[in-house]
Protein backbone atom coordinates (compact mmCIF):
# COMPACT_ATOMS: atom_id res chain seq x y z
CA UNK A 1 0.00 0.00 0.00
CA UNK A 2 1.40 3.36 -1.00
CA UNK A 3 1.60 6.05 1.66
CA UNK A 4 0.04 9.45 1.31
CA UNK A 5 2.83 12.02 1.57
CA UNK A 6 2.65 15.76 1.31
CA UNK A 7 3.99 19.08 2.48
CA UNK A 8 2.13 22.30 3.11
CA UNK A 9 3.61 25.66 4.05
CA UNK A 10 2.54 28.98 5.46
CA UNK A 11 4.41 32.28 5.24
CA UNK A 12 4.40 34.75 8.12
CA UNK A 13 5.42 38.37 7.64
CA UNK A 14 5.05 39.81 11.18
CA UNK A 15 6.85 37.14 13.22
CA UNK A 16 10.26 35.59 12.70
CA UNK A 17 11.43 32.02 13.08
CA UNK A 18 13.05 32.63 16.47
CA UNK A 19 9.68 33.81 17.80
CA UNK A 20 7.61 31.01 16.21
CA UNK A 21 9.86 28.00 16.94
CA UNK A 22 9.30 28.03 20.74
CA UNK A 23 5.53 27.84 20.17
CA UNK A 24 5.87 24.67 18.09
CA UNK A 25 8.40 22.97 20.35
CA UNK A 26 6.03 23.51 23.31
CA UNK A 27 4.75 20.09 22.26
CA UNK A 28 2.46 19.48 25.26
CA UNK A 29 0.52 22.75 24.80
CA UNK A 30 -0.36 22.75 21.11
CA UNK A 31 -4.06 23.26 21.88
CA UNK A 32 -3.25 26.94 22.42
CA UNK A 33 -2.70 27.29 18.67
CA UNK A 34 -4.28 24.43 16.74
CA UNK A 35 -7.92 24.92 15.64
CA UNK A 36 -10.52 22.50 17.00
CA UNK A 37 -8.03 21.01 19.47
CA UNK A 38 -9.64 21.46 22.87
CA UNK A 39 -6.95 19.78 24.94
CA UNK A 40 -3.33 18.72 24.68
CA UNK A 41 -1.10 17.60 27.53
CA UNK A 42 1.93 15.47 28.25
CA UNK A 43 1.47 11.82 29.20
CA UNK A 44 5.11 10.70 29.10
CA UNK A 45 8.57 12.24 29.04
CA UNK A 46 9.64 15.86 28.93
CA UNK A 47 7.93 18.59 26.93
CA UNK A 48 9.87 19.40 23.75
CA UNK A 49 12.31 16.48 24.05
CA UNK A 50 12.56 13.28 22.02
CA UNK A 51 10.30 10.64 23.57
CA UNK A 52 7.87 13.20 24.96
CA UNK A 53 4.34 11.95 24.31
CA UNK A 54 1.20 14.07 24.27
CA UNK A 55 -2.50 13.33 24.34
CA UNK A 56 -4.58 15.55 22.05
CA UNK A 57 -8.36 15.70 21.75
CA UNK A 58 -10.81 17.82 19.82
CA UNK A 59 -13.21 17.85 16.91
CA UNK A 60 -10.96 18.29 13.88
CA UNK A 61 -11.59 14.95 12.15
CA UNK A 62 -14.42 12.41 12.02
CA UNK A 63 -13.48 9.38 14.08
CA UNK A 64 -14.25 5.71 14.38
CA UNK A 65 -16.17 6.22 17.63
CA UNK A 66 -19.19 7.77 15.99
CA UNK A 67 -18.42 10.59 13.60
CA UNK A 68 -17.69 14.28 13.69
CA UNK A 69 -19.82 14.99 16.79
CA UNK A 70 -17.65 12.73 18.94
CA UNK A 71 -14.26 13.70 20.32
CA UNK A 72 -11.30 12.76 18.13
CA UNK A 73 -8.14 11.88 20.05
CA UNK A 74 -4.56 10.87 19.44
CA UNK A 75 -1.36 10.12 21.31
CA UNK A 76 1.70 11.54 19.57
CA UNK A 77 5.40 11.08 20.38
CA UNK A 78 8.30 13.34 19.45
CA UNK A 79 10.85 11.25 17.56
CA UNK A 80 13.31 13.96 16.46
CA UNK A 81 14.14 17.51 17.54
CA UNK A 82 16.72 19.73 15.84
CA UNK A 83 16.79 23.13 17.56
CA UNK A 84 19.54 24.49 15.30
CA UNK A 85 17.48 23.83 12.15
CA UNK A 86 14.14 24.43 13.93
CA UNK A 87 12.73 21.05 12.96
CA UNK A 88 10.76 18.43 14.86
CA UNK A 89 9.20 15.12 13.87
CA UNK A 90 6.49 13.20 15.65
CA UNK A 91 4.58 9.99 15.16
CA UNK A 92 1.04 9.07 16.06
CA UNK A 93 1.20 6.07 18.40
CA UNK A 94 -2.55 5.63 18.96
CA UNK A 95 -5.75 7.35 17.81
CA UNK A 96 -9.41 6.98 16.93
CA UNK A 97 -9.27 8.90 13.62
CA UNK A 98 -7.99 6.16 11.31
CA UNK A 99 -4.36 7.28 10.96
CA UNK A 100 -1.95 4.37 10.59
CA UNK A 101 1.81 4.57 10.25
CA UNK A 102 1.75 8.37 10.65
CA UNK A 103 4.89 10.51 10.73
CA UNK A 104 4.93 14.30 10.54
CA UNK A 105 7.67 16.93 10.47
CA UNK A 106 7.34 20.62 11.22
CA UNK A 107 10.13 22.95 10.15
CA UNK A 108 10.42 26.68 10.76
CA UNK A 109 12.55 28.36 8.10
CA UNK A 110 14.11 31.78 8.74
CA UNK A 111 15.90 33.47 11.60
CA UNK A 112 15.92 36.85 13.32
CA UNK A 113 14.99 38.65 10.11
CA UNK A 114 11.48 39.65 9.11
CA UNK A 115 9.04 36.82 8.55
CA UNK A 116 9.45 33.07 8.25
CA UNK A 117 7.98 30.02 6.55
CA UNK A 118 6.51 27.05 8.40
CA UNK A 119 6.57 23.72 6.57
CA UNK A 120 4.47 20.76 7.72
CA UNK A 121 5.12 17.46 5.96
CA UNK A 122 3.28 14.22 6.57
CA UNK A 123 3.37 10.55 5.65
CA UNK A 124 0.44 8.28 6.46
CA UNK A 125 -1.29 5.19 5.13
CA UNK A 126 -4.45 6.06 3.16
CA UNK A 127 -7.36 6.88 5.49
CA UNK A 128 -10.80 5.35 5.03
CA UNK A 129 -13.40 7.99 4.31
CA UNK A 130 -10.93 10.65 3.14
CA UNK A 131 -9.30 11.41 -0.19
CA UNK A 132 -5.68 12.53 -0.38
CA UNK A 133 -6.86 15.91 -1.70
CA UNK A 134 -9.20 16.39 1.29
CA UNK A 135 -6.44 15.48 3.74
CA UNK A 136 -3.94 17.79 2.01
CA UNK A 137 -6.43 20.68 2.14
CA UNK A 138 -7.12 20.03 5.85
CA UNK A 139 -3.38 20.26 6.55
CA UNK A 140 -3.05 23.51 4.59
CA UNK A 141 -6.09 25.08 6.25
CA UNK A 142 -5.06 23.99 9.77
CA UNK A 143 -1.49 25.21 9.28
CA UNK A 144 -2.70 28.58 7.99
CA UNK A 145 -5.09 28.93 10.95
CA UNK A 146 -2.44 27.83 13.46
CA UNK A 147 0.30 30.14 12.20
CA UNK A 148 -2.07 33.11 11.95
CA UNK A 149 -3.10 32.58 15.57
CA UNK A 150 0.57 32.35 16.61
CA UNK A 151 1.54 35.45 14.65
CA UNK A 152 -1.45 37.47 15.90
CA UNK A 153 -0.62 36.56 19.50
CA UNK A 154 3.03 37.62 19.09
CA UNK A 155 2.08 40.91 17.40
CA UNK A 156 -0.50 41.67 20.10
CA UNK A 157 1.93 40.87 22.93
CA UNK A 158 4.76 42.86 21.34
CA UNK A 159 2.67 45.73 20.00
Amino acid sequence: MEKWEGKVSSTLTKANANQIWPLFIDFFNFHKWFPNLSTCYGVHGTNGEVGGTRYCAGFSLPNKDGGADQVSWSKERLVAVDHENMSMSYEMVDCNVGYKSYLSTIRVVGGDGEGCVIEWSFSVNPIDGLTYEDLFQKYQTRLDQTTKKMEDSLVQNNG
